[in-house]
């Protein structure tokens, strides 16, 4: 055999989603485990506009493990990352002993190179981390002739990238063990659901959030008597009222719970000592446009829900979607001389009401809004089959246009 196919990697290069959840998780019960103190609940993205995409080569050559996100060498010793790396290799272990020969014994000792790259900002409150540690922990699974239940291993890198492990509706039950084998996510409805659904991402900011979830978290759970009350007495309800509207795609119902929960998540926030703040003006602004919005037409056709950042994810039906784009463009004037301002599914021109706009009656906030990514559900992680689209090269180095 030539000795350039004895050390030519095993590349494989996979997708996966970002999802926001309209039930939100805040706050551990187990640090290391990352077990959430209450269930949660969240809508997958579609990966045509927001997406990680992860390759993960394996070779004998390789000296080190090593990985790239998004162009730059990163330290490969952080605790979450060995715990993803860790276990995939424990479960491909167990398979070989357990006597499957589809487990290559040789690739087991072998070093991984990883290298991932977002189409979207990093850091910025939209999710990152849970699309990331999906990706990384989908693609590894590949490598190592891992399959089953995977959503377990990708909540060790962070919590909620085990509901970026399906498509459509999702949501992470909390379990009860200490050892987490049941903090684990499931589908409550496939992408293909809900078709008129749809979801706007308004991004205020694209810059680093002030605070990480990670600390935020750990400072809430201790200081915030609202979030124990949260977690105990009222998450466990909503749950139930959201998949039920989920199942019967009731969205008057699925909004409204949709943008309470968004209220109390950032209540707790406030309620943390020192207070935390992932809102800011244009956030603000974007609340009161909703609800004056709803009010105008005396239904509720609009939500919002704020994760821990600036941005607004808007859900809301497909025939609202023209209408409602148009009335954030005239209070959030964008830049003339700036890029694309709406991204992703297109949408059609609509003309705004002088009526709607004084119902509205807000100051305008020009530039407040940098641009919109229209989306809506979509699948789960998906491997990519073309191996032009690997982010790495035969060397098991980052190409370089990525």
């Amino acid at each position: 055999m030539p000795e350039d196919t004895v050390d030519k990697p095993n590349t494989v290069t996979c997708t996966a989603p970002v999802n926001i959840a309209v039930i939100k998780y805040w706050g551990k019960r187990d640090e290391e485990l990352i077990l959430p103190i209450n269930s949660s609940l969240s809508v997958t993205l579609h990966q045509d506009q927001l997406k990680t995409t992860t390759t993960v080569a394996s070779s004998r050559s390789f000296q080190e493990d090593r990985i790239w996100l998004n162009g730059k060498e990163e330290d490969i010793n952080h605790p979450r990352l060995q715990s993803c790396l860790r276990e995939i290799r424990r479960l491909a272990r167990k398979r070989r002993s357990d006597g499957d020969p589809s487990v290559d014994a040789t690739t087991l000792s072998h070093k991984v190179h990883i290298c991932s790259v977002n189409n979207f900002p990093t850091a910025a409150g939209l999710a990152s981390s849970a699309a990331g540690f999906a990706c990384l922990v989908y693609t590894l699974a590949r490598v190592f002739g891992v399959e089953g239940e995977l959503s377990g291993i990708a909540r060790q890198g962070s919590g909620s990238a085990c509901r970026s492990m399906y498509g459509g509706f999702v949501q992470w039950i909390m379990g009860q063990r200490d050892d987490g084998k049941d903090s684990l996510a499931q589908q409550v409805e496939p992408e293909t659901h809900w078709p008129e659904l749809r979801v706007l991402v308004l991004v205020a900011s694209a810059e680093r959030k002030p605070v990480g979830s990670t600390s935020g978290m750990q400072t809430s759970v201790q200081t915030s008597c609202l979030l124990k009350h949260r977690a105990e007495s009222v998450v466990p309800g909503r749950m139930e009222q959201m998949i039920e509207a989920v199942h019967e795609k009731d969205f008057s119902t699925f909004a409204e719970l949709t943008m309470k929960d968004s209220n109390q998540f950032h209540a707790t926030c406030l309620d943390t000592y020192p207070p935390i703040f992932y809102l800011n003006s244009v956030s603000r602004q974007v609340i009161s446009l909703v609800h004056q919005y709803n009010r105008h037409y005396g239904e509720t056709r609009v939500a919002y829900t704020f994760d821990a950042g600036p941005n607004a994810v808007i859900y809301t039906l497909q025939e609202h979607v023209a209408e409602f784009i148009q009335v954030v463009q005239h209070f959030f004037p964008p830049e003339t001389n700036g890029g694309q301002f709406i991204k992703g599914l297109p949408v059609r021109p609509a003309v705004v009401s002088q009526e709607l706009k004084q119902a509205i009656g807000l100051e305008p906030m020009p530039k407040g809004i940098s641009y919109i990514i229209s989306t809506k559900a979509g699948p789960g992680p998906r491997v990519v089959e073309d191996p032009d689209q690997h982010l790495l090269g035969s060397d098991g180095l980052p190409k370089r246009d990525i």
